[in-house]
């Protein structure tokens, strides 16, 4: 065990190398695998694990993929709370990193209101001290704006009780209240509270509309991505397939809904780093989308990302990049160039002709992503900031460490700015 958590703590301290120099998506899966042995080894109840989970928050946010990032975080905050408490150092740093993100997305309420928290942690508000009864008061509101999770949950709780009293138990409508709290606490990462509402939702489903309904499948759907967060893949794979299977009867394959059940199982099979079974449904899915929606919607631009990724996991780089030129093209046709989009895409071709270092081929774009930033976003803005250190990062990788040099310092200035202000 002691070999193993060395082990862990050198790979965790080999992605916030990796991050400190910049070159997030070549420590993006080995952050991913550390994640994965961290959970394994230790639990889900271990200070390492919040640790990796929020290295791996850190490169999706640095990488401006938010939606990825939140959920880390957010887990990250509860394991930590749960083995350290949360009034720990550590409790605060997560705190802070989460708030710079929903400053990074423009959401300054929910980015003041958690850097007013982490300070109060860190300043260590002694009990008897008046201003005490603030910090309550401002945990208090940080559980509120989780997503608004723990605000929501009395609410769903109520009506759950309620359509019970007025309904019973065999209701369609009783099922719906149970998987709308099991989605809830399934966001929170509250996964022993969630599985038995999502479990119970799917057998009254299945017992009262039958296996052939749109809400049993949505029931599938909802039981394997608790199972999927969990990282119970072998529970989470014959939900997804029977999904998938039901979906194909019900709609044909010419339908989003067919679609979203090939991404679904496809994914899983990612995260279980199955690539072989993976790639052909992110391919299905592909093919599909640009033959229902046209190559013109955003589905197919994700769908293309989607395979990319795989094969960059892969490390099949020369099946992966005319994919990503493809997503880069749309994108900008689609979207434009002062799209948040279009620069995830800048960065992640960047980021596999720097895999293949073919540095040459990646300056163009990380430059080109690091003036959109400016202009869109502003130099004093944490999204510029990550866009120096990874062409920084690149400019050191190539030995140019004049160029390196006045990149970092600028990143290094605007940060203690951020600070003093």
């Amino acid at each position: 065990m002691v070999a193993n958590q060395e082990m862990l703590a050198e790979l965790n301290q080999l992605v916030a190398r990796l991050y400190q120099q910049g070159k997030y998506t070549v420590a993006l899966p080995i952050a991913h695998h550390a994640v994965l042995k961290t959970k394994e080894t230790c639990g889900t109840d271990h200070p390492v694990y919040a640790e990796s989970l929020n290295n791996l928050a850190l490169l999706y946010d640095s990488l401006g993929e938010f939606e990825k990032a939140e959920p880390l975080y957010i887990e990250a905050l509860q394991v930590t709370d749960r083995a350290l408490g949360e009034n720990h150092p550590d409790f605060a740093a997560i705190l802070s990193n989460l708030a710079l993100m929903y400053d990074s997305m423009g959401a300054y309420e929910k980015a003041e209101l958690l850097g007013e928290m982490s300070s109060e942690i860190l300043q260590d508000v002694p009990g008897e001290d008046p201003d005490y009864a603030k910090s309550l008061d401002t945990m208090a509101e940080l559980g509120e704006f989780l997503g608004e999770y723990l605000k929501a949950e009395p609410i769903c709780t109520q009506a759950l009780l309620q359509r019970k009293e007025e309904l019973g138990e065999d209701n369609p409508d009783y099922a719906e209240s149970l998987s709308n709290l099991g989605l809830l606490y399934t966001s929170i990462g509250a996964y022993g509270k969630a599985e038995p509402l999502c479990i119970q939702a799917l057998q009254i489903r299945k017992g009262v509309l039958g296996t052939e309904h749109p809400e049993y499948v949505q029931s599938l759907n909802s039981l394997a991505g608790l199972y999927s967060s969990m990282g119970a893949y072998e529970k989470a794979e014959p939900l997804y397939k029977e999904a998938l299977e039901i979906t194909w009867k019900l709609t044909g394959e010419n339908n989003p809904e067919y679609i979203q059940s090939l991404n679904n199982l496809a994914g899983l099979y990612f995260s279980m780093e199955a690539y072989d079974k993976a790639e052909p449904l992110y391919a299905e899915a592909l093919e599909i989308t640009r033959r229902v929606m046209g190559e013109n919607n955003p589905a197919y631009i994700q769908g293309l990302n989607n395979l990319a990724g795989l094969y960059y996991s892969m490390e099949a780089y020369e099946k992966a990049e005319p994919l990503y030129l493809e997503a880069l093209e749309l994108t900008k046709k689609v979207l434009g160039e002062d799209h948040p989009d279009y620069v995830i895409c800048l960065n992640s071709l960047a980021g596999l002709y720097y895999s293949m270092e073919v540095y040459e081929k990646a300056e163009p774009h990380y430059r080109e992503a690091l003036e959109i930033t400016k202009k869109v976003l502003g130099e004093d803005h944490p999204g510029y900031v990550t866009c120096l250190n990874i062409l920084a990062g690149l400019y050191y990788s190539m030995e140019l460490y004049e160029k390196a040099e006045p990149l970092y310092r600028e990143a290094l200035q605007i940060q203690k700015n951020m600070q003093d202000d």
